[in-house]
């Protein structure tokens, strides 16, 4: 009966994880569901870039149940090479499974060993694992998910059994599929990224990871604070992640002239630099999805300052001409709630991604003077509770930054 449950679980788990489009959240959805199927403690999954597999995500319920309520792990960023010296990368040497039931006694024939030194720092004891190549049905290797300690009923640690070999397997296949549609969706997304990258040589597709991941993160933790159910907080997240990506896609409609100026922008020429939220709204005018209503909304706010002294203003998408005007004619700023939470979100994540990092006309600026900016713009540029947000998951925006780093 236990096994049929399982099966049953795994076959809900495959539609769930289908209605995903981001890779990033259904890589993190994947593992999560992986250590549930074969009731694993921790684990952690790995993709393949060149020769290397590198960590994405890793979850540790007994590390997390000793944090504050609603505060995420956060886990070393490293790679591995692919060979036969670590469990992963034997596994994505070989693509196949690698079943260990005490990583402290391996036996001396195998090739693959056991790095303690990650137990001795985090100071929990890994015994059993699971190691499971990603593959899709050409053998093409994505990556790599490795389970640890499995719990029995009681709640001790025992080895995985061959059930959970053929458990995880099915799993690993079902999920493989979702992953290749995810890497696809995820590629025509870089792809408009590319673009703006060829018109605006700030637009990488390193920031536009940053950002996308920052939002995501002060959403889940608004989320929690105003109680949302899960179901509404992953399909949020999910199209948040997205549209956040896109946040300023409209500016393949501005001049060479103005995005490619070395220097900071004239008076005229920010005018016209202003238009691009609007031009990035217009390409989601016809909305098909969620994901098109809120990349729409995301491009047109994430300028608006919570005083209402931001831009594009109260306009008309299509014609750029306003709809609510100042006593000189000039658009109303939209303000406070007025602006939309994808786009409140979006504006601290964008501000502190440029404010950290180098640009051809300025040094990134220091750490500290960053988060004493954010501070000083709480209540004038920024909504205060996103500010608020955004300090309690420093450790979490820091780790994003190690993720995406931007290449020189």
């Amino acid at each position: 009966m236990a096994k049929r449950t399982d099966l049953r679980s795994i076959i809900r788990i495959d539609s769930e994880l289908n209605q995903i489009q981001d890779l990033d959240l259904l890589l993190e959805r994947i593992l999560l569901e992986a250590r549930k199927v074969v009731r694993a403690d921790a684990g952690s999954i790995y993709v393949k870039e060149e020769d290397r597999l590198v960590i994405k995500y890793a979850q540790n319920d007994t590390k997390q149940k000793e944090l504050p309520p609603g505060q995420k792990l956060i886990y070393s960023v490293f790679s591995v090479p692919i060979n036969e010296k670590t469990l992963s990368g034997y596994c994505a040497l070989t693509k196949k499974i690698v079943n260990v039931s005490d990583v402290y006694n391996i036996p001396r024939e195998m090739p693959y060993s056991f790095n303690t030194s990650f137990d001795r720092i985090s100071g929990y004891k890994t015994t059993s694992t699971l190691t499971v190549p990603l593959k899709t049905a050409e053998g093409r290797l994505l990556g790599v998910i490795q389970v640890i300690n499995a719990r029995s009923p009681d709640g001790g640690t025992v080895a995985f059994t061959k059930e959970d070999e053929l458990l995880i397997t099915h799993f690993a296949a079902n999920a493989t599929v979702a992953l290749q549609r995810a890497y696809m969706t995820r590629a025509m997304i870089l792809r408009m990224i590319k673009m703006s990258e060829l018109r605006d040589p700030k637009e990488t597709g390193a920031h536009v990871n940053r950002v996308a991941g920052y939002a995501v993160e002060i959403f889940d933790r608004w989320a929690y604070r105003h109680g949302l159910n899960d179901v509404e907080r992953e399909k949020t997240r999910d199209t948040l992640k997205i549209a956040a990506m896109l946040h300023d896609v409209g500016k393949v409609a501005i001049s060479d002239l103005i995005l490619k100026k070395p220097a900071r922008f004239t008076q005229e020429e920010y005018a016209v630099m202003q238009a691009h939220t609007y031009f990035g709204a217009r390409l989601f005018d016809d909305p098909q999805s969620p994901l098109d209503s809120i990349a729409a909304d995301v491009a047109l706010t994430h300028h608006e300052n919570w005083d209402g002294s931001g831009y594009p203003g109260w306009i008309d998408v299509m014609t750029g001409k306003p709809l609510k005007t100042d006593s000189q004619g000039k658009a109303l700023g939209r303000k406070m709630e007025e602006i939309p939470l994808g786009g409140r979100i979006v504006a601290v994540a964008d501000v502190f991604d440029a404010l950290s990092s180098k640009r051809v006309y300025k040094q990134a600026w220091s750490e500290q003077d960053v988060y004493d900016e954010i501070r000083k713009m709480s209540g004038i540029k920024f909504d205060p509770e996103m500010v608020e947000v955004f300090f309690e998951i420093l450790p979490s925006i820091k780790q994003i930054r190690e993720l995406y780093p931007e290449q020189e």
